[in-house]
């Protein structure tokens, strides 16, 4: 009895916890900036999804073809979700069914290679992803589907892939017998289109695919400002939908409807069971808000980057890339090691309530620093520019991180001032509906 007596005192605590641990979060995050390059805020709507009985439910398999019943609403939802990717990306086949951008990359590797086949991708500190990476690093393409992963060659003055080089090294790999079954492209640092015509030139020599996996850039390419890889030459574009496409944390894959059969037959039952239909109803709301609104937004996205890169800058931050114009996207990668590292800087920022994260850079990758103490940090501006922010709150952003990382101010004095600087931007732009505040706490229970 007295073990009971304390399971259920320490059960109560807990859910009050839980919840009190809720509220506090949505009380820090407003009086924070929010700079993490892969995070966004949704609208109010989406958010009414996500807390909508569909997430209670199963719809197992394509709309209309349901193991389950009781799908009558879900897949009217999930068709109208994919008529709208459809719209917006200009594809033949899209499938809204992936729950993350990782379970996306996961699906068309399943559906174009056989485990111990070859892919290009981008080393990490070059932008890559870990869902690209090699077994040895715990990658998802080695480690999952057992890929051996060999990287493109790198140009690390331009921030591109060297395509001579890498012409070079496909043929060493050919004369090996190892040629490559995929070329994987997009990154998570990623600040400029890539070379989708020139690498889908490249895969036609292998009979191989080209997977473009627009995480970070999905948005901006629905806002028709970055690239258009199915146009330029990708089979299948994969996607996380949370990022510059602001809608719930889910996944999608875009495609050609040659290739439809084999992308669902690898989806379902292989990678997917139930696919949290509340996210599913969450994406077809971002869908219909990024045709309506994405252009104006993702065009103040870029200008934003380039505003706050350029205000850094001219505040003794080695922004990279400055040649360039920094940026073409909404992310921004910095040198900080001539005042701390990487980690530091994220802690110290922290502390100002500016939320950023460390990140490799090119140079890492020579040095072969440690991924817990990097060279750099990563910045993004759509989740500030969807609350309203423009070029001026940039360099007042800009000035509060130099504070903290070039002048080693207090970080809990800036932290003052970026809660005066956030006060006037707690709702959503660019959405249909904006009555709820950007981080209110709504409470149901």
């Amino acid at each position: 009895m007295l073990f009971e007596k304390d399971s259920l005192t320490y059960a109560k605590a807990a859910y009050e916890r839980t919840l009190n641990l809720l509220e506090e979060h949505h009380r820090f995050i407003k009086d924070s900036l929010p700079l993490i390059a892969s995070e966004n805020v949704p609208s109010p709507a989406v958010r009414e999804t996500l807390a909508s009985d569909f997430g209670n439910r199963y719809a197992e398999g394509w709309p209309g073809e349901r193991i389950y019943a009781g799908c009558k609403y879900i897949d009217e939802v999930e068709l109208l979700a994919i008529e709208l990717g459809k719209m917006l990306f200009k594809a033949e086949f899209i499938d809204v069914r992936p729950i993350s951008g990782v379970v996306a990359n996961l699906i068309a590797y399943t559906a174009f290679t056989e485990p111990g086949e070859v892919m290009m991708a981008l080393a990490i500190p070059h932008g890559g992803h870990i869902s690209h990476s090699k077994r040895s690093w715990g990658g998802t393409a080695g480690a999952v589907r057992g890929l051996v992963v060999e990287h493109y060659e790198f140009d690390e003055y331009n921030y591109e892939i060297d395509l001579d080089a890498t012409r070079k090294k496909l043929r060493t790999l050919a004369s090996e017998g190892r040629k490559p079954k995929l070329f994987m492209l997009g990154a998570s640092v990623f600040l400029f289109p890539h070379p989708v015509k020139e690498v889908a030139e490249m895969a036609k020599e292998f009979d191989a695919r080209v997977i473009y996996d627009a995480a970070h850039v999905a948005g901006l390419i629905a806002g028709g400002i970055f690239q258009d890889p199915l146009r330029e030459g990708a089979d299948v574009m994969t996607m996380s939908t949370h990022k510059t496409l602001a809608g719930p944390q889910h996944g999608m894959l875009c495609s050609w409807s040659r290739y439809e059969e084999t992308l669902k037959k690898a989806a379902f039952p292989g990678m997917l069971s139930n696919h949290h239909l509340h996210a599913v109803a969450g994406l077809a709301i971002c869908l219909a808000e990024a045709i309506a609104f994405y252009k104006d937004y993702t065009k103040q996205i870029v200008r934003n980057s380039k505003a706050l890169a350029q205000a850094l800058y001219e505040r003794d931050i080695d922004v990279l890339y400055e040649h360039k114009g920094f940026t073409e996207s909404h992310t921004i990668v910095a040198d900080v090691s001539k005042h701390m590292n990487g980690k530091q800087a994220e802690e110290k920022l922290e502390q100002a309530r500016i939320i950023i994260n460390r990140n490799l850079i090119p140079k890492d990758y020579r040095l072969k620093t440690d991924y817990k103490t990097p060279s750099g940090i990563r910045l993004g501006t759509q989740e500030v520019t969807r609350l309203g922010m423009k070029e001026s709150e940039m360099e007042w952003i800009a000035e509060l991180i130099a504070k903290v990382i070039v002048r080693g101010e207090d970080p809990s004095k800036v932290a003052q001032e970026v809660s005066e600087l956030k006060r006037p931007f707690n709702r959503v732009h660019y959405c249909f509906s904006s009555k709820t505040e950007a981080y209110s706490y709504i409470q149901i229970r």
